[in-house]
Formats: structure tokens, C-alpha cells, sequence
């Protein structure tokens, strides 16, 4: 087990006056691939916005390495090295695919910087050099997903949060956006993987955590949870059993 990148505890969060997580407590390692599942509705966003610094806490601590980012404004969090895929992938749909890497790199000065990452991200997905300057909006959803994945790295993120990555997804690209991923994460990336796909995601992960409206009630390595009576039962069901 790697240290501990980052370090949830005793997180409580919602939104007006109803909470919508309570007491939620994690950690995610350093190099590993960390998954967190849950139904719709079990608060894996909300947890996600919160981590990001778009939800204020009501309770609890967010760590990311040595440094205490709670009430760290989401600009911050993101020059800090956290990165997030979001659901649905949310591509800037008139701007060319170039322009839409480029947008993640806006931290960046350096034009070589740039264009070193760039060239990394037509490595994991030569495709989207070849479509270099069409507009993101015209992109079949498998091309919009592998954009997404490849705007996140633009930043060199120490953590890319994974929101969903295969929601709408035919078969074929979610096999194949799983087998990017954990490439990432082979190249140096930690990884939270947040997804209701628990088959698949079993498959890449190290270790996980199940929410269940708003907490979490179960976690271990991924031969535990899938092994887990209680879970399969109460969560998992027969299917993916």
C-alpha cells in the first residue's frame, strides 16, 4: 500500500439545509486505483463536488498529501494536482478537439509544455490526432469520452477523479476506456474511479468503497468486496454477483 494522497474524514456535506452525505471517511493511495461505487442517488456527486471544493462541508476534513484543502477554493485544489473527468463527459462542444486540450493545459505557460502533453495524449488515443481540428460537437460519444480523458491530462494531475466514464457508453468503449484508465495509472496517475459499473470496475481497481444514501458501508480490497456477502446482497444483487 502506497501513502495516503488523499485523506476524506468524518465528511458531512449537502445542500440548503438537507445533508446528503454524512460522516463519510476515505482514503485514496498513493499510485493505486481506488474505486468508489454506489447506485444513482447513493452521493457519489455530491461527495465529488465537495471534494473539488464546489460544495462547502458542513462536517469533517478533506487532506490532499501534507496539506489540509477543506475550504480551498476549486482553482486552488486544481493547481494542486487534482483533476476530474466529469459525467457525461461535458466537452466544449464548438471548440476543435486541439483547442479542447489546450483548455486543459490553462495552467500552463510553456508552449513546449504544452505541446510535450499534447503529444502524450495522441499516444494513449491516436484518433484524436487524427481529428485534430474538428469541432468536439460533431465527435461520436466514444471519441467525446476518450477528448474528455485527454483534456484531464493536460493538466498532469497527481489525482484524476473519474466520474462515471461509462455512461452511455456502448460495450466496446467501455472495455476500452477501462483499459485506458488503468494505463494512466500505470503511468504514474493515482486514480478515484466513481462508477455504478461494478463488473468492470472490480476488474482495474486496487482497493474500493460502496456508498449507500450517503455513506459508505463497505470497503476493502477488491477481493473482499466482490466476495462480500452483505454487499452483494444489499447492494450488488444478483447480477453482478
Amino acid at each position: 500500500m502506497g501513502e495516503t494522497l488523499l485523506e476524506v474524514n468524518e465528511l458531512t456535506a449537502g445542500y440548503d439545509q438537507a445533508d446528503v452525505i454524512h460522516h463519510v471517511s476515505m482514503q485514496v493511495n498513493q499510485g493505486e486505483i481506488t474505486c468508489l461505487l454506489g447506485a444513482n442517488g447513493a452521493g457519489k456527486t455530491t461527495l465529488i463536488r465537495t471534494l473539488l471544493g464546489l460544495n462547502a462541508p458542513r462536517a469533517g476534513t478533506v487532506r490532499f498529501g501534507a496539506e489540509d484543502i477543506t475550504q480551498t477554493p476549486t482553482h486552488h485544489i486544481a493547481r494542486k494536482g487534482i483533476t476530474c473527468v466529469p459525467e457525461g463527459r461535458r466537452v466544449f462542444s464548438k471548440m476543435s478537439v486541439m483547442e479542447n486540450l489546450r483548455s486543459g493545459a490553462y495552467l500552463e505557460t510553456s508552449d513546449k509544455k504544452i505541446k510535450d502533453r499534447i503529444d502524450e495524449v495522441f499516444e494513449f488515443f491516436p484518433r484524436l490526432k487524427e481529428r485534430a481540428p474538428q469541432l468536439a460537437g460533431t465527435m461520436s460519444g466514444g471519441e467525446q469520452a476518450m477528448l474528455s480523458i485527454g483534456r484531464g491530462l493536460m493538466s498532469q494531475p497527481k489525482l484524476m477523479i473519474f466520474d462515471e466514464p461509462s455512461l452511455g457508453l456502448s460495450p466496446l468503449f467501455v472495455k476500452e476506456n477501462f483499459r485506458i484508465i488503468e494505463s494512466i495509472n500505470k503511468r504514474g496517475v493515482t486514480v478515484l474511479l466513481v462508477e455504478q459499473n461494478v463488473k468492470q470496475t472490480l476488474g482495474i481497481a486496487h482497493r474500493g468503497y460502496v456508498m449507500s444514501q450517503g455513506q459508505i458501508v463497505a470497503s476493502g480490497d477488491v477481493a473482499s468486496l466482490r466476495e462480500d456477502p452483505a454487499v452483494k446482497a444489499a447492494y450488488f444483487g444478483a447480477d453482478n454477483g
